[in-house]
């Protein structure tokens, strides 16, 4: 569905707009979002009547009249998610309707601007999407996934300037993130761009082929940093860069291409070849190295866990070894990066998960307990350590650990529900019944879906 500008609607409806908008003007925000919810039902593909209408629901909600009204929104969204999120799969037109009616009363809600960005997706209205990535990726500017799938929303949109400011933040932030570095990577190779071509590219009327003079350089840039190459087109770059590398040996670029390339093919062992020679070539240590080696060799792995046939004797005691020779590797390989970057507290945070999931709860407590003084990983650290606590009994101290990350923890989203429900649980433990339904109510009346606390709240008035 092709989105469409203002000068494409029918008269009728540019009249509607044009009262709305006036509407706006007069801070008679109610009329104005009637009306334009009212346009969008007929057109949904109008992105300016969209974007007006978020102007206009986020500055009702930042009115003092609407304070109760946003009370009351929270407990009539719940069953609106779950009906928007059932629409998405039959229809996409409809789920934006129900995303809307959530979103004219509490403009920030998360649930609903997922729903607007699958649906958007879905019907290919890209402009549509990055109003409501923007959002999510304001509510939780550390939710990398987000904030990544709004930078390549903004620079399928043709703001590629914009992205890659978003995308260098992050990366500053996370700099050892391989994702965040090749999705960098990504948007900074479409800054090569004319200025001009973002334009058409924007209002859905060129493309990046149109965009570059030379057909071939096209080719070649969007062969080079499309996230899922082709086999075809995997093979020839390496090809490429291999014979780069004979007449420049020590280029660490192609080194490290090459390693992408063959991880991409799942030829681990020739990708751990190409990393080593980064390691040779630059000598001293370098934890960004480390962890992608690490990484790649989890990989490996893991795909070793996916080749073995499940109808086999031995597949239990295959599958087994296998995850507990990954275990002993990573454990082995993190605490050799904690040795020799002792005060890399992000380190400290991946050992603190690997003790963790090994059940090795006393280790764990002590690197989270380091890790906690990382603000990038602080909120984090803090809920892993509260459920070492819960795990060793010791639930006061689990109890006010949790309450110290919620309070830190200023957007409500899924982090958030998650050290809620904890936290809840943890009073369930200490027969706190009335402390633990009020963490339960306050996902409830955002999340009704979430985990088992729909069953617990309703419980709680039988």
């Amino acid at each position: 569905m092709a989105e469409k500008n203002l000068n494409e609607l029918p008269r009728d409806l540019r009249m509607l707009h044009t009262k709305a908008t006036d509407a706006i003007a007069r801070e008679n925000y109610d009329y104005a979002i009637d009306l334009l919810n009212q346009i969008l039902s007929r057109e949904p593909a109008m992105h300016e009547c969209r974007r007006t209408l978020r102007g206009a629901q986020v500055r009702r909600a930042g009115n003092s009249r609407g304070m109760f009204k946003k009370f009351l929104s929270g407990a009539s969204a719940s069953p609106l998610v779950a009906k928007g999120q059932l629409a998405l799969r039959r229809d996409p037109v409809e789920a934006l309707q129900v995303a809307e009616q959530i979103l004219n009363s509490d403009p920030n809600n998360s649930s609903a601007h997922r729903i607007v960005v699958e649906a958007a997706t879905a019907l290919e209205m890209p402009r549509t999407a990055v109003l409501s990535l923007e959002i999510l990726a304001a509510n939780s500017p550390n939710d990398r996934d987000t904030v990544i799938r709004f930078a390549n929303a903004l620079a399928d949109t043709g703001e590629v300037v914009r992205a890659e400011k978003l995308l260098a933040e992050l990366s500053a932030e996370f700099p050892a993130d391989n994702d965040i570095s090749l999705a960098l990577k990504n948007i900074s190779a479409r800054k090569t761009m004319e200025k001009g071509g973002y334009d058409a590219l924007a209002d859905g009327k060129g493309s990046y082929r149109d965009i570059l003079k030379d057909e071939k350089e096209a080719v070649a840039l969007e062969q080079q940093n499309r996230q899922v190459k082709t086999e075809d087109t995997a093979e020839r770059l390496i090809h490429e860069y291999e014979a780069r590398l004979k007449t420049d040996p020590g280029n660490l670029k192609h080194l490290r291409d090459l390693a992408e390339l063959y991880t991409q093919k799942k030829q681990y062992d020739r990708a751990l070849e190409y990393y080593e020679k980064i390691r040779s070539s630059q000598g001293g240590a370098d934890s960004s190295l480390d962890r992608s080696i690490a990484e790649t060799t989890s990989r490996k792995f893991d795909h070793e866990l996916s080749q073995l046939d499940p109808y086999a004797p031995e597949f239990a005691e295959e599958t087994a070894r296998i995850h507990a020779a990954k275990q002993a590797y990573q454990l082995a390989e993190c605490q050799k990066r904690a040795d020799h970057f002792p005060t890399d507290l992000q380190i400290r945070f991946e050992l603190g998960q690997i003790f963790f999931q090994m059940g090795k709860i006393p280790e764990a407590m002590k690197e989270f307990q380091k890790a906690k003084d990382n603000p990038h990983r602080r909120i984090q650290a803090l809920g892993f350590l509260g459920q070492c606590f819960a795990r060793r009994g010791i639930n006061d101290l689990a109890a006010s650990t949790l309450q110290d990350a919620i309070k830190e923890k200023l957007v409500f989203d899924d982090e958030k529900k998650e050290l809620l429900y904890l936290l809840g649980s943890v009073y369930e433990k200490m027969g706190k019944r009335d402390d633990a339904i009020a963490q339960f109510k306050q996902i409830y009346a955002a999340d009704v879906g979430y985990k088992d606390v729909a069953e617990k709240v309703e419980a709680s008035y039988a």
